[in-house]
């Protein structure tokens, strides 16, 4: 998660009044609600199953991000954050376009000595930080497009901190999961009485110039950032490698905002439990010592068990994102959770929103030789009787855990 206390000042300049539903259409907070505002402001991809009822929204205009999703077709619930504000504005703010979505394409490292959020010898503060345009502005291109998936392709060069260029191809495939297909990526045998949408964003980045990456010159990871509605019944799970310090690291990386107060983190024996309300800017990681294939979220109110599933390779080198010369550049997170809320007292809120968040390993890579990284998101929507064996099969803890980790 970036730093979003710089867009303040900038919601203020954007004026909406798209939200409100007219007589006889789409239910407020419906896909279709969602799906047919993005309409009136950009092109969207509907991938759908043969039911109708798994449902994705994708924008090529966003760097081919998923806005939305929805496990009960049209008329489902629309799963993604969207800011109707910035969308429908359509006005390009220097420091970052926040569109929203559940599923945007990245690049790290944000911060340090090999930074591609701030120009070499810039001071690392909020003034100096903008997002590069090629992951924040225009366009991706249709490379293919068809009734459960799409494909994305764009070509660029970026300027690290320290001045490297690099020559960069992305290639993004978004895919649509069946039935089968959710329970074989989460290891279950059954969705039960619940309905579900899958799917998948298969990342690529190329190195298509003539100069090698390296550690020294600094390198470029995947960074994958979903967006969803937060709500005062919603709660964060995150899975971990239990183990001692010594040998694994510390549990947990909650430095990114200050630290977070105990009453939003609760740290038990292989995981962690953090609140996605909204209310409080606070962002955790988890390197990749302790990080595990699978992280979620819980929103009680509407029943729907969030859960993201990301590619773990096995190397420990991450780059790293703190807004400092780094005595460790290659020692960062794997996983991340950003909550949002006020940046200072009295401000607004960014969303408010909540994300869940992987990354590749850092890309070392020659040229013509490429990384890539499988980012996917699951929500499945049902009774606690239905979604308990799931999230217990998923992310070791029952519904009823997760209910009452913060008194819920």
């Amino acid at each position: 998660m970036a730093r979003w206390a710089v867009l303040g000042a900038c919601l203020g300049l954007v004026m909406a009044g798209c939200s409100s539903r007219k007589e006889g259409g789409p239910v407020k907070g419906s896909f279709a609600d969602d799906v047919g505002f993005l309409k009136k402001h950009t092109d969207v991809i509907v991938l759908s199953n043969d039911t109708g009822n798994a449902q994705v929204a994708v924008c090529p205009e966003y760097q081919g991000r998923v806005m939305t999703s929805s496990a009960g077709g049209s008329d489902g619930l629309s799963f993604g954050w969207i800011n109707r504000e910035w969308v429908a504005a359509k006005k390009r703010d220097p420091h970052i376009n926040v569109f929203g979505g559940e599923d945007r394409f990245w690049l790290g490292p944000e911060g340090g000595q090999y930074s591609i959020f701030f120009k070499k010898g810039d001071p690392f503060d909020l003034e100096h930080w903008h997002t590069p345009a090629a992951i924040d502005w225009g366009g991706y291109d249709i490379a293919s497009q068809g009734k459960t998936e799409a494909v994305f392709k764009k070509a660029f060069a970026l300027k690290n901190y320290s001045d490297f260029e690099f020559t960069v191809e992305v290639n993004r495939k978004v895919g649509l999961y069946d039935t089968d297909g959710i329970c074989k990526a989460l290891g279950i045998k059954s969705l039960g009485g619940a309905k579900a949408v899958g799917y998948f964003s298969d990342n690529k980045i190329a190195n298509t110039g003539k100069a090698e990456w390296k550690k020294g010159t600094g390198l470029l990871s995947i960074w994958i950032l979903g967006m969803f509605t937060p709500s005062p019944d919603t709660t964060i799970v995150l899975p971990f490698k239990a183990g001692a310090e010594d040998k694994l690291g510390p549990i947990v990386n909650d430095a990114y905002f200050g630290k977070v107060p105990a009453d939003r983190l609760i740290i038990k024996d292989g995981v962690m439990f953090f609140k996605g309300d909204g209310k409080y800017r606070s962002k955790i990681g988890i390197s990749p010592k302790r990080a595990k294939e699978i992280v979620g979220s819980y929103d009680a109110g509407n029943g729907v068990l969030t859960l993201v599933k990301l590619t773990l390779p096995g190397t420990t080198d991450y780059v790293n994102s703190m807004w400092e010369i780094q005595k460790e550049p290659y020692a960062g997170d794997t996983v991340n959770s950003y909550n949002d809320g006020p940046p200072e007292p009295g401000a607004k809120p960014m969303g408010p929103f909540y994300e869940l968040e992987t990354s590749s390993p850092a890309a070392a890579l020659k040229p013509a030789e490429s990384l890539s990284h499988v980012h996917s998101t699951f929500h499945i929507q049902g009774s606690e009787a239905d979604l308990n064996p799931i999230a217990k099969a998923t992310l070791g803890v029952s519904i009823v855990e997760i209910k009452a980790a913060f008194g819920k």
